[in-house]
């Protein structure tokens, strides 16, 4: 189990440093920004939440504080998720103000988490913040604690609904893959609703005396479980999609531009003044689109090139394979003859879209080597 938090703050501390760093490139992105509060909230709140359940001090503050700061910065993140989703859903104007509204709750909830922090007597501060269902005290005390645990419990379940509802009404005119990934993430936030439901009933029942049956507990944990494992999935879900179509381009591009050397070789001998000229900057050396960008020059350069010698590839017999009539013309014009002959299109191919024109390519370029 240690090594389970250990790892887990870890993670959170990782996340964090990619999400500042990705903020720095684009700080004005109010998605990425609400993303970002996500990640900090989980992350600054992970230690202070350890050294309460251990009932240890931290940083000077004793384990209550340090719970009042781990409930607080888990808000904070639910209500940063809640913005994600209101900028995603509406334009940015509308998006402020439906914030500014939101942000209404997550204030009286952590002042009213606070007060009741500061009213637990002394005596009970270590064990309220261990074990808050199996106290006993005076009714202050008592009450103090109950609050303090139901509020933050109700936050999250009114976080949870409000996500479940903007996510829904978000899905409705995204794009198919977003679509989907909202779908999975608001079945997650139905199942966590119904869980923090319980939970804060639970709150509420162990103060006047009368704790709920343990198998409601478990259902509630059996909701719990699913219902976080299927939002971590719909919020990813978009990204690695994305990710993968990428990557799957990215592959077809250099595969396409290793293909093509021979045909571009030959053409490239024939006509080097042709070559796009550009310097390629160190960014473009380290970066995926560098090959986006080779692969779109070569393909640009040998379809000009077969354009520059297709005049002599007409005077070739045309029942000789297209690869042969090109190799024929090439040297034809390296012996220094002459045409007249007007160009014409090679490699013609059989659809629309540079795809097509690059199979046509690919095609003579397997057939060259």
């Amino acid at each position: 189990m240690e090594y389970l938090k250990e790892t887990q703050g870890i993670v959170a501390l990782s996340c964090f440093a990619i999400m500042l760093y990705l903020l720095a490139r684009r700080p004005h992105d109010p998605r990425l920004r609400s993303v970002t509060g996500l990640v900090a909230g989980w992350a600054i709140g992970h230690p202070f939440g350890r050294a309460a359940a251990d009932g240890r001090w931290f940083l000077g503050l004793d384990p209550m504080v340090c719970q009042l700061i781990q409930h607080s910065m888990l808000q904070i993140g639910v209500y940063s998720l809640i913005c994600f989703f209101i900028f995603s859903a509406l334009d940015d104007a509308r998006a402020r103000r439906q914030a500014l509204l939101q942000l209404a709750p997550l204030v009286l909830g952590i002042a009213v988490m606070t007060w009741a922090v500061l009213a637990i007597p002394d005596d009970l501060r270590v064990a309220a913040a261990r074990v808050p269902n199996s106290l006993g005290g005076g009714p202050t005390g008592v009450l103090a604690i109950t609050v303090f645990y139901a509020l933050g419990n109700g936050y999250l379940l009114y976080g949870f609904a409000a996500m479940f509802v903007w996510a829904r009404r978000y899905a409705r005119g995204a794009e198919p893959r977003l679509r989907r990934g909202l779908l999975i993430t608001s079945t997650g936030l139905g199942l966590l609703v119904p869980a923090d439901a319980i939970f804060v009933a639970s709150n509420v029942s162990r103060y006047f005396g009368e704790p709920l049956p343990r198998w409601l507990l478990t259902t509630a944990v059996w909701f719990l479980l699913p219902g976080v494992l299927l939002c971590c999935v719909g919020v990813v879900y978009p990204i690695a999609a994305m990710r993968i179509s990428a990557t799957r381009l990215w592959l077809r591009h250099l595969r396409a531009y290793h293909q093509l050397a021979p045909l571009w070789t030959l053409l490239h001998q024939s006509f080097p003044e042709d070559a796009l000229h550009r310097v390629p900057s160190k960014r473009d050396t380290f970066s995926l689109r560098g090959v986006h960008r080779r692969y779109y020059r070569r393909v640009i350069e040998c379809r000009d090139g077969l354009v520059r010698i297709s005049p002599y590839v007409a005077e070739v017999p045309e029942e000789l394979p297209l690869a042969e009539r090109l190799r024929a013309g090439l040297e034809t014009r390296r012996s220094g003859a002459v045409t007249m002959r007007r160009p014409v299109t090679l490699a013609v191919p059989d659809g629309d879209g540079l795809d097509a024109d690059v199979r046509e390519l690919e095609k003579l370029a397997v057939a060259l080597r």
